[in-house]
């Protein structure tokens, strides 16, 4: 716990140093901390599942989600696989994300079911990386999977400056459709807009109660200014806590500052764990 909050990071990337693109060291270097990637990998570029526990331990964290990634021509790969030996060591913690790519996974529902299968709470889509828009037909089988077995489903809603990404494809707005067709479908909007698309986020998380804004990769102090032409208090109530790491200078400061925007201590909790919990279902905290 954090301050006398449950703390979950939904968004936290540890896949393999060897199978990432050069977008995604250099993304690394430049935002996270290189003492702390220094101390929970070996040599050989691989996650050190002690290391990185005891790395949450000090942070805070009670849950975490870890995210796969299969963006082989942008980001590089992050099998799902190569995430199981951290939840074999610490499964009452850490909790895996599936991904679908509809360019290397056919049929779609098959690939989540097997991913799902694996342990994942989630399913994470990339349409910047993918090169698939979130409303394209190809993905509502993965849809249909997801509102049937209660599963939420994480978009990411933000420009990424990788080389090869299509920024056009991280607009919210496309998720219009995907709501219509799938109503009771809990909706995650991954760095909440990021670019140029805050309002059509906050404008979505307002509207839905199933839709939610989580905050990794944004600057905690520029959260008042992304969302000013919405009520803020009102809207933390829709935040979810991730950070995006390695990306973040520390998962504990972030969270600190995240909760000092909040307009009281009941909505702090919310965000910083309570939403996560109810969203990903993720059951009282130390239970698997």
């Amino acid at each position: 716990m954090l301050d006398g909050h449950v703390l979950v990071d939904a968004h936290m990337h540890v896949g393999k140093l060897s199978t990432v693109s050069p977008a995604w060291h250099r993304w690394a270097d430049g935002f996270g901390d290189s003492a702390v990637i220094g101390r929970v990998y070996d040599s050989d570029g691989v996650i050190i599942p002690e290391r990185f526990s005891e790395y949450l331990d000090a942070e805070g964290v009670d849950t975490a989600l870890v995210f796969s990634e299969y963006s082989p021509k942008v980001a590089g790969l992050q099998p799902i696989e190569d995430l199981l030996p951290l939840a074999k060591h610490d499964p009452r913690r850490v909790r895996l994300v599936a991904n679908i790519n509809p360019h290397l996974h056919f049929p779609v529902a098959d690939e989540l079911e097997r991913q799902l299968g694996l342990g994942a709470v989630a399913l994470k889509l990339h349409p910047v990386h993918a090169g698939c828009p979130a409303n394209d037909r190809a993905l509502y089988p993965a849809y249909e999977v997801c509102r049937s077995r209660g599963i939420p489903v994480i978009v990411h809603c933000g420009t990424s400056n990788f080389p090869g990404s299509m920024n056009s494809y991280a607009d919210p707005v496309l998720l219009d459709e995907v709501l219509r067709d799938f109503p009771a479908l809990n909706i995650v909007l991954a760095h909440g807009g990021r670019g140029w698309w805050y309002d059509a986020a906050a404008f979505l998380a307002l509207s839905y109660d199933n839709v939610w804004i989580e905050l990794s990769g944004l600057p905690p102090r520029r959260l008042p200014e992304y969302y000013s032409r919405h009520n803020f208090a009102r809207l933390t109530r829709r935040f979810i806590f991730g950070t995006d790491w390695p990306g973040v200078p520390g998962i504990a400061r972030n969270a600190r500052a995240v909760a000092a925007l909040c307009p009281d201590e009941e909505t702090a909790g919310l965000v910083l764990g309570g939403n996560a919990m109810n969203v990903y279902r993720l059951g009282p905290v130390g239970e698997a």
